[in-house]
């Protein structure tokens, strides 16, 4: 067996402290529909591009499994396994593979400078993972008979204005946090 640690105690705690701010970023919550403006996706694009793909996935998991275990940490102060059912679960599946791909492209050598990029591909897999589940609920699950287009205007029209205001703020944080790290 490899007595080689896993994390460190500075990892579980930059871990522990993006699961804390996903949480908050839910309880900041404007219900406008099946899927609440949340600013969840902010933190979890944030750990991937300031924690890398390994500790941001496992800041994620944690905020997902806090909440199926029961505990009140998803939007509307819910949780528990029953959540699997909400049409807006699917975007907390995303929000997973949103970290390790951010994750990912901040750990290339120019995401640095472009960090662009890694914010745009994380919000894209969000709206992929959250969009379809988004329909099966709604169509399949609840017999809605929401078309492709309404189901799009429900989970990402409305989303949009917000999300490029919260890529410009996790831009610039991180631009100016990997500035002051320079400066230490």
């Amino acid at each position: 067996m490899n007595n080689e640690q896993i994390f460190s105690a500075r990892d579980i705690t930059q871990i522990g402290i993006f699961t804390a701010l996903t949480t908050i970023g839910a309880f900041i919550s404007i219900p406008i529909g099946p899927v609440p403006i949340t600013l969840q996706s902010l933190f979890v694009l944030l750990s991937g591009l300031m924690l890398g793909a390994k500790k941001a996935v496992f800041s994620q998991v944690t905020y997902l499994l806090l909440g199926l275990t029961g505990f009140p940490v998803f939007a509307g102060f819910s949780g528990g396994l029953q959540y699997i059912y909400k049409p807006s679960f699917g975007f907390i599946l995303g929000y997973v593979a949103a970290a390790y791909v951010t994750g990912k492209l901040a750990e290339e050598k120019n995401i640095k400078q472009y960090p662009w990029a890694a914010v745009i591909s994380g919000t894209v897999i969000i709206y992929a993972f959250g969009l379809p589940y988004m329909y099966y609920v709604l169509n399949i699950m609840l017999d809605s008979n929401l078309n492709i287009f309404k189901v799009l205007q429900l989970g990402m029209f409305a989303f949009i204005p917000g999300d490029v205001l919260k890529a410009l703020l996790i831009v610039l944080l991180t631009k100016k946090i990997h500035l002051l790290k320079g400066k230490f």
